[in-house]
């Protein structure tokens, strides 16, 4: 009874789950853990997790098998798993993200998506708790394993939106972590999300009009409002105004998803249209159709054909 209160001690510690390692280090060995298994009292998750319970596990037990399963000495929770283990809130992912240097040696193991990374940095992993990559840097490795251009914006944004990290350390990070997918965007949409619609140049949105057969704006300036939230304005003769929001003030994709619904209503009625930095990188095409339309209601006499 003894070993099993002191076994019981060590998961405590952990949420309900303990390593082998650490259970023979207070005295309980193998043939003890044998014991209690072949009783139904304790269930064994994989060649090191051994839970002192029969329940599920919970989210943090989850997070402490997939650093013992993979390696034990090498493995921290990364991308979104690491985001979630910081505290990150309307987010769901089922699969464990850990991250392992490529010459550490590591296991594959059900449940877990292993990512074997080139290096780490200094100070880039938590040692406190589960083992968990710094928010900024978990945050660009997650866009760059995201599994849509909108999943990789929603993260980046949600992670500042929620500081979890600054703006300047996920600018930061963004210059340290080489992804193999979508360099350009994730470093684009990480300029919109810390920098807002000054991301967004006057020669960079002009280029997206002549893209798109939409003459250049009469004016464009960026304006700070009395929330701090800044926009680029622009204007065209016929009277139709754009303003194009920043990343950061909104959660997630929301304002996105809103903008696009209220300038299905601009055709014919308002004469502003809006649009945002993030969504211009995801919905182009949608977003510049809209202003199209609005500007040929108006009578724009510039319009030509889109490249």
């Amino acid at each position: 009874m003894v070993l099993i209160e002191k076994a019981r001690e060590v998961a405590a510690d952990f949420g309900g789950v303990s390593s082998r390692t650490g259970l023979a280090d207070v005295g309980v060995q193998r043939h003890h853990i044998r014991k209690q298994v072949s009783r139904g009292r304790w269930v064994l998750h994989g060649r090191r997790t051994v839970a002192v319970h029969t329940r599920d596990l919970s989210q943090s037990e989850l997070y402490w098998r997939a650093v013992w399963e993979t390696s034990p000495s090498a493995a921290a929770l990364d991308g979104v798993s690491a985001l979630l283990a910081a505290g990150l809130k309307g987010y769901d992912e089922a699969v464990v993200h850990v991250s392992v240097v490529h010459t550490r040696r590591s296991v594959p193991v059900s449940g877990v998506r292993l990512h074997k990374i080139p290096r780490r940095s200094a100070g880039e992993v938590i040692g406190a708790g589960v083992p968990r990559v710094r928010p900024a840097i978990a945050a660009v490795r997650a866009a760059h394993w995201a599994v849509s251009d909108r999943q990789a914006a929603l993260i980046l944004a949600m992670t500042v939106q929620q500081r979890l990290c600054s703006p300047d350390q996920l600018l930061e990070a963004a210059g340290k972590v080489q992804g193999r997918r979508r360099r350009r965007f994730v470093r684009d949409v990480v300029k919109d999300v810390a920098e807002g619609a000054q991301s967004l140049g006057e020669l960079d949105f002009a280029r997206i009009c002549r893209r798109h057969g939409v003459p250049e704006p009469v004016r464009q300036k960026i304006v700070q409002d009395a929330r701090g939230r800044s926009y680029l304005d622009a204007r065209w003769a016929c009277g139709l105004v754009a303003e194009i929001d920043g990343a950061g003030h909104r959660w997630g994709l929301a304002v996105t998803d809103d903008n696009l619904r209220q300038n299905d209503l601009v055709v014919s009625g308002d004469n502003v249209v809006r649009l945002d930095t993030l969504g211009l990188r995801l919905h182009e095409a949608r977003f510049m159709g809209q202003v199209r339309a609005a500007l040929l209601v108006r009578g724009e006499p510039n319009l030509t054909n889109p490249e």
